[in-house]
């Protein structure tokens, strides 16, 4: 009896143990270090890592652009691609924060903004806002940003003074800016043959930049600034201007202002008779709606834009591809990749420092230099400033905006309207 007892003590003996060689195997596996894993390994280190997602803290970021309004299109193509951007690195299991968006609508006026701006600021839990389409918005909002220490990089504006007309550390901008856009414009309008021009332009700090940009080159070029008027963003009856405009027989009209007014003087010079006079336009009417809301009175007005079109951008088909896939109503517009590459700048400056708003802000504008993005390489210079070299030419053509290089208009199957004899 003792004997056999001592037997199974043994046997029981030599299972233990190579139970406990066999548990001390799998360790590796379910901490991540190489090998294969079974059903059961691999259901752990999933639940493992589902857990360590959810314990994850919550930083907060803000987006700020008009939602409504005259300009909604362009805010909500950039809140949409913003929203694309976060949303995948919310995926990314090596993040280690979990993001969310709070979207704030500064209706592309300034005293709204400003508010928007003071309502991300104000919330402690903010660590960095996307913000602003509008510059008339941009430049009054600065000051705010900066006095709350909350790094503001900008995703659409294109007045130079909102990065160059400050040393703040807070505020960076991803896309360009209106200077060089205008100096291709005057080029462009100049090789057309266009030498006489008449300048319509907003009275905001937006429409006074491009058209102080434009005039100054066009004039270096030897071309004649014939008259310049400047309009109120909110006027809706332009018939003063644009007569005097039809008496003066320029060869092109260039406006510098928005979508909104955009549509209201082209229409208005229709009525008026005005179709032998070439109509060239800035970014500020580089969206869906322009063409949507005239028509066939759209064709052949020609507009210029930062940076490559969307499809040509080393990481455009496939951001299109992501947006498609997401399911968004509203079109990503012209200025989306832009909101969405400010997302990704803004998380990886949290994820490297953390999310404190002084140093996320030092981040941001000191060490952003060649980082890879879908729109290319992102450098900012010591303002903060993305330098972004290219400028792109478009024309509407049967309702959509075609890259003047590949259009009709380029190839010589259509014309614009000659300028005068």
């Amino acid at each position: 009896m003792l004997k056999i007892n001592r037997s199974v003590f043994v046997a029981l003996l030599i299972v233990l143990v190579l139970t406990s060689m066999l548990g001390a195997q799998c360790v590796p596996v379910d901490s991540g270090v190489g090998g294969s894993a079974g059903d059961t390994a691999g259901d752990t280190a999933g639940e493992s890592a589902g857990d360590t997602a959810a314990d994850k803290e919550t930083v907060k970021l803000a987006f700020v652009g008009p939602l409504t309004g005259g300009n909604a299109a362009m805010g909500l193509g950039g809140r949409n691609s913003f929203e694309l951007a976060v949303n995948e690195e919310n995926e990314n299991p090596d993040n280690k924060y979990k993001y969310e968006v709070e979207v704030i609508d500064d209706e592309c006026k300034p005293d709204v903004g400003v508010q928007a701006a003071l309502k991300a600021a104000s919330d402690t839990d903010v660590v960095a806002a996307a913000s602003h389409y509008c510059s008339m918005v941009a430049i009054s909002t600065a000051d705010t940003f900066h006095q709350h220490g909350l790094p503001s990089m900008v995703w659409g504006a294109v007045l130079p003074d909102i990065t160059y007309g400050n040393d703040y550390v807070e505020v960076t901008r991803v896309n360009g800016t209106m200077e060089l856009q205008n100096l291709v414009n005057a080029e462009f309008t100049n090789e057309m043959g266009y030498k006489r021009i008449s300048v319509l332009h907003d009275t905001s700090d937006y429409g006074r930049g491009h058209m102080e940009y434009f005039t100054e080159a066009f004039k270096e070029l030897g071309g004649e600034i014939v008259s310049v008027q400047g309009v109120t963003v909110d006027q809706t009856d332009f018939t003063a201007e644009l007569t005097n405009i039809k008496a003066e027989a320029p060869d092109a009209i260039y406006f510098g202002g928005l979508t909104p007014l955009g549509v209201a003087i082209k229409s208005q010079m229709d009525k008026l008779g005005m179709n032998d006079i070439q109509f060239i336009g800035t970014s500020g009417i580089k969206n869906d709606s322009f063409n949507e809301s005239l028509g066939e009175g759209a064709e052949g007005v020609v507009c210029f834009l930062e940076g490559a079109p969307t499809e040509k951008l080393p990481g455009g088909q496939e951001f299109l591809k992501k947006y498609e896939a997401a399911g968004y109503e509203e079109p990503p517009e012209a200025y989306g990749p832009f909101a969405y590459v400010a997302a990704k700048l803004i998380i990886g400056a949290i994820e490297k420092v953390g999310p404190d708003r002084a140093k996320v802000a030092e981040e941001l504008e000191k060490n952003t230099k060649d980082k890879d993005t879908i729109i290319g390489k992102v450098t900012f210079d010591e303002y903060g400033q993305n330098i972004v070299p290219l400028i792109t030419g478009y024309v509407s053509q049967e309702g959509k905006w075609v890259p003047w290089d590949d259009s009709e208009y380029a190839s010589g199957a259509r014309s614009l309207i000659p300028p005068k004899p």
